[in-house]
């Protein structure tokens, strides 16, 4: 017979015998494992610490993957106060083992691994990234360019200052040279070249 969530193997009722402990019954609300098993609860119930009566699925899948009387076993060979990490671990494993009953756990881890190099890879590329914009802004600082070199510190120039400047640099200018006078001779020669021209007035007058 096949086991299933909410059935119990055809050796269920030897299981059950082998879980009963001796001790005072659970008379108030049996936990889920003893619920599912349809047993009576001791008071020294294995699974009671770590297999709360409200959420009876926990229990369900760690039963269906590993059954009962192996995870009592693997309970109360771990010390009292691992007793309940090992218990969230069967939890998981049965879960995921149902989820992939290939691969199980091996699967999830798999997945894991690789979005952790995954991860791994941008967070390299990233530092690099940081490295070589710090190695360009230490060049920049080492060797600054010829125009940063030339270039003087930049200071606010007011108007006051630009009117008083421009009559320094008129006043440094070379003096205009003096007018032009053309020598004596060349008046006297003028002077001549206008009476010729009279002269010759006259002349054409009277002979015409």
């Amino acid at each position: 017979m096949s086991r299933g969530l909410g059935t119990v193997p055809a050796a269920g009722h030897q299981e059950e015998q082998d879980l009963e402990a001796p001790g005072k019954t659970n008379t108030a609300t049996p936990c889920a494992a003893c619920r599912l098993l349809r047993r009576r609860c001791a008071q020294d119930c294995p699974f009671s610490p770590y297999f709360a009566p409200t959420d009876p699925l926990k229990f369900a899948c760690v039963h269906k993957v590993f059954g009962a009387s192996n995870v009592a076993k693997m309970l109360m060979e771990v010390p009292e106060n691992q007793r309940a990490d090992t218990a969230t671990s069967l939890v998981y494993e049965a879960a995921v083992r149902l989820n992939n009953p290939v691969y199980g756990c091996v699967g999830a881890i798999s997945i894991l691994e690789k979005q952790l190099q995954s991860l791994e890879a941008e967070l390299n590329a990233t530092r690099a990234e940081v490295l070589r914009y710090k190695f360009k802004e230490a060049k920049t600082l080492a060797h600054p360019t010829f125009q940063d070199c030339n270039m003087p510190a930049s200071r606010p120039i007011s108007m006051a200052a630009s009117s008083s400047a421009q009559p320094t640099y008129q006043s440094q200018l070379p003096p205009l040279p003096p007018a032009y006078s053309p020598p004596s001779h060349f008046q006297q020669a003028s002077t001549r070249s206008g009476q010729y021209n009279t002269t010759c007035r006259g002349n054409i007058g009277y002979f015409g």
